[in-house]
């Protein structure tokens, strides 16, 4: 299933989800551009710890360990939405930076799979070439534990896409105007 979600102040998104029934995997893609480099949306990609600050329903990050670039690896997240709270660990893939950041469910309460990643290109179809921009992909597939009906899983789906692209998309135009 694909739609074209418009989202606050005029942008609109490129979502596409798939969901054969109840108990299946959840799979959801969505695209859009964002005012700054690929250096500075991969920056707030993996300031994970400050994500609390400003994606909704995070509550707490904690980075356990790192890799010899001082990069997250293993990141444990503590969530609460929809009426209940989970806790999860994942594992990045940042063998393709700045381009690429993907991750991979370690170990978690409420999901089987959670496999993700953000793909960012410089944006050549923006009208404005003294203004940088970025194509920002996102992928999201997630299998859970538990069966939710199918309303709740798309209430949940429109909230993370809306803090992956969104909030991600406000969050780092505010930073990089600041620079």
């Amino acid at each position: 299933m694909a739609r074209l979600v418009k989202v606050a102040l005029g942008a609109y998104y490129h979502l596409s989800m798939s969901a054969p029934d109840a108990n299946s995997i959840q799979r959801a893609t969505a695209t859009t551009s964002v005012q700054a480099t690929v250096d500075q949306c991969y920056a707030v990609v993996i300031d994970l710890e400050n994500y609390p600050a400003w994606v909704e329903g995070i509550a707490s990050v904690v980075v356990e360990s790192r890799d010899d670039q001082d990069r997250p690896l293993n990141v444990r997240f503590e969530a609460e939405g929809l009426g209940r709270k989970a806790s999860y660990t994942l594992r990045y893939d940042l063998s393709e930076a700045p381009h690429i950041v993907a991750w991979s469910l370690v170990a978690g309460d409420l999901a089987r799979v959670i496999e993700g990643r953000y793909v960012l290109a410089d944006d050549i179809d923006t009208n404005d070439v003294d203004t940088p921009a970025t194509a920002v992909d996102y992928e999201l597939t997630i299998d859970l534990a538990v069966p939710l009906p199918g309303f709740v899983k798309r209430r949940a789906e429109d909230k993370i896409v809306d803090a992956a692209l969104r909030r991600f998309k406000n969050r780092v135009e505010e930073i990089s105007s600041l620079s």
